[in-house]
């Protein structure tokens, strides 16, 4: 009876670590928004929004375009990001091969990275005084949520529950314990009065730029092969 037990716990274990198994996503797009809102008290009139980043990727390669802050049809920067590495790409650069690029160019650490996505080893600051929330819907999607309440911030999480990973995400460890995709995060200042909103929008497609890039390595490496 007790090993029928023991056999039957490892079974239960075994399913449910087989459900929660992640999924990598091959191909595929991120834009990283951000609205601002001034005087947040008063009303959500006195708004800007910003593009921060468009993430293109095909399995380990990452292109990334930071449009301009008042034109965002214009980007100001495109970076080719491999593991934990990056490069800057011409604007008119469209047939690299990303296997030459780093001898071309001494590569640089994400980590230090300050313009566009940014990438961070650090956790969400005194997440461990979070308090869970119930879920919402918010555009079709139901997330998961949680709070952080600090003295001079007000914090809000949204997490998206799925198996399926991205190549970028804001904080790695929340998406772990909360098994989804973290998509949006509110924060108010309460000193400042200045309510922010980041949402992280995941796309199939890729942009233009990053389309030919691609395209034109996969045409590379197929030439090699043959």
């Amino acid at each position: 009876m007790k090993l029928k037990l023991i056999f039957l716990l490892n079974a239960i274990l075994f399913t449910v670590s087989s459900c929660h198994k992640e999924i990598v996503s091959e191909s595929g797009g991120i834009d990283l928004i951000s609205n601002v809102y001034f005087d947040a008290s008063k009303g959500l009139d006195q708004m800007e929004s910003f593009h921060l980043s468009k993430i293109n990727y095909s399995q380990n390669h990452l292109i990334e375009l930071v449009p301009e802050t008042s034109f965002p049809d214009i980007n100001k920067q495109a970076y080719y990001i491999k593991d934990s590495l990056y490069f800057q790409i011409g604007q008119s650069e469209n047939n690299i091969i990303f296997s030459e690029i780093s001898q071309k160019q001494k590569p640089l650490s994400v980590w230090d990275k300050k313009v566009g996505a940014i990438y961070s080893k650090d956790w969400i600051h005194n997440y461990r005084n979070r308090r869970n929330l119930s879920d919402t819907v918010l555009f079709n999607k139901k997330f998961k949520r949680f709070e952080i309440n600090s003295p001079w911030n007000y914090t809000r999480f949204y997490i998206y529950p799925t198996d399926t990973i991205l190549p970028y995400s804001f904080y790695r460890h929340a998406e772990k314990d909360y098994r989804g995709r973290l998509e949006r995060i509110d924060s108010y200042n309460k000193k400042t009065d200045i309510f922010v909103t980041l949402q992280l929008l995941p796309r199939k497609s890729w942009d233009d730029q990053a389309k030919e890039l691609f395209e034109f390595n996969n045409f590379v490496t197929s030439r090699k092969n043959n």
